[in-house]
């Protein structure tokens, strides 16, 4: 993607659902499932490393998306919560490579991802030179968020429910933020969903 940088990105896709009642990674949008859109949105891009975390509903899930390159790794202990899906993914992409400079971190749900935001995620990483930039969203930040090596540790020392925007209070360091306009869009319940499918011509 870019000379002389290796670069990986992992999406998160073990959850359950549990609100919602089925599986939300494959809620339709715009003609296709949101995770098969993070997929393609990720396909767009010549990252070095292509994982898929899955967990709960692996067999369905898997049944009905295009994997495209992506290399499937199963979170058996998903029902613990986020960090153990992150910690799966981040060292099976150094498995695959151990030389990633940075690691992107995408959710199967998010959707309105974009090429053009993961793209800037990317420019701003390299050219700050910053440990992590994450997307800046209603007054918050989270992912999509790209990593460098140099805090992959911490994105395996993560326990429960944390996601990978508890580095920022846990080791205070810096990093930069990219906005993302309805980054912070949730679906968790029939009315998100519903929502959603109201929001599919904008």
């Amino acid at each position: 993607m870019i000379q002389n940088v290796k670069l990986g990105v992992v999406i998160l896709a073990a959850g359950s659902s549990s609100r919602l009642g089925y599986a939300k990674q494959l809620v339709e949008f715009r003609g296709k499932s949101l995770l098969q859109h993070a997929i393609d949105v990720s396909d767009m891009l010549n990252f070095d490393t292509k994982v898929l975390v899955l967990g709960a509903r692996k067999e369905k899930i898997e049944s009905e998306i295009d994997l495209k390159e992506f290399e499937i790794v199963m979170n058996e202990k998903w029902e613990e919560g986020m960090s153990t899906s992150i910690r799966k993914g981040v060292l099976k992409s150094l498995e695959l490579e151990n030389n990633l400079n940075h690691l992107l971190i995408l959710l199967s749900d998010q959707p309105f991802v974009s090429r053009e935001r993961i793209e800037e995620l990317i420019k701003v990483q390299i050219e700050s030179k910053s440990p992590a930039t994450f997307s800046e969203y209603a007054g918050n930040v989270g992912v999509p968020a790209i990593f460098s090596s140099e805090v992959f540790h911490y994105l395996k020392e993560l326990k429960g429910d944390q996601g990978a925007k508890k580095l920022i209070h846990n080791q205070k360091f810096d990093f930069e933020t990219v906005k993302f306009e309805k980054g912070n869009f949730d679906l968790d319940t029939a009315e998100d969903v519903e929502l959603l499918k109201q929001l599919e011509e904008e």
